[in-house]
């Protein structure tokens, strides 16, 4: 579990023009990350848009990322929905050899009572051979999983490791922390508050901005991590203007365009998403052009 104290990132999913997978920026930005610092990928979260990549593409996306990371990193793999046995259908059909844990979001859609989200992910704990991270966003699944619901499924599952907790809300981080199983992970899924959670005892972050900054962003919760605040919050200040650009028009159009402003990849997304507007384009790159 310590494998997954630091700084996660959920990986872009590069497209070239065409919108066909690019492979090679795949390459540059696994190395980037893994050159610059980062503990963990996280692959085929929300971020890689998942959603819109065909069964074929997610199989050769998996095995790049293997290639390429060649041991280096744990490997987190998204799999997650709102059909509780076709989740556990993709686990039992997916080869997992590589991968360290499984990130599960809680399902969203069906909007399942609290009663619901528990029996969703005992019946997934109760099949996957490697350990689960829970995910909780509210913002895009409409039901907040309560704290309540994260300790009763770390009390009862000992393959439920952890939670990558993404409520937006400081108290309910605080409110798994201070309850939580021993070396249960509670990891911050929210960009801006990455450092308090972490301060607070968290384990860290599973970023968004920290595949673009990735550097300045994993040592500062490195930082963090160590109860040095006074240094991490300059590193936080500092980045802080990027994680409001990436944001401004979804996720990850912002992102995307950042990288694409470090020669790393390109800006495309897949539809229903559309790229960042040229108002947001001059932010982010205005941002990349100041920041060091």
């Amino acid at each position: 579990m310590s494998a997954f104290v630091g700084t996660g990132v959920a990986l872009v999913t590069p497209f070239k023009e065409d919108l066909s997978v690019d492979y090679q920026g795949l390459e540059r930005l696994v190395n980037f990350q893994i050159n610059n610092g980062v503990d963990y990928l996280v692959v085929q979260g929300t971020t890689g848009e998942p959603a819109t990549l065909t069964f074929e593409e997610k199989a050769l996306i998996r095995s790049k990322i293997i290639s390429v990371n060649k041991g280096r990193l744990p490997l987190i793999l998204g799999i997650g929905g709102n059909n509780t046995a076709a989740v556990i259908q993709e686990i039992k059909d997916t080869d997992l050899r590589h991968f360290d844990a499984i990130l599960s979001v809680s399902p969203y859609y069906n909007k399942p009572t609290q009663e619901g989200i528990y029996q969703h992910f005992k019946a997934i704990a109760e099949v996957s051979p490697i350990p689960i991270i829970l995910y909780n966003v509210p913002g895009r699944t409409a039901v907040n999983m309560l704290p309540e619901t994260v300790l009763r499924l770390a009390s009862d599952f000992s393959t439920i490791i952890g939670v990558k907790e993404a409520a937006g809300s400081i108290e309910q981080a605080m409110r798994l922390i201070q309850n939580s199983p021993k070396d249960f992970l509670v990891i911050s899924g929210d960009d801006m508050i990455a450092l308090p959670m972490t301060l607070c005892g968290g384990a860290g972050v599973i970023s968004v901005i920290g595949q673009g900054l990735p550097k300045n962003f994993s040592a500062m919760i490195k930082l963090a991590l160590m109860g040095e605040t006074k240094q991490a919050s300059a590193l936080h200040y500092d980045l802080m203007n990027s994680i409001d650009y990436i944001f401004e028009e979804g996720n990850p159009a912002g992102i995307k365009f950042l990288l694409s402003c470090l020669g790393i990849c390109n800006p495309y997304v897949r539809l229903p998403l559309v790229g960042a507007t040229p108002v947001l384009q001059e932010k982010i790159r205005t941002f990349v052009s100041h920041y060091k």
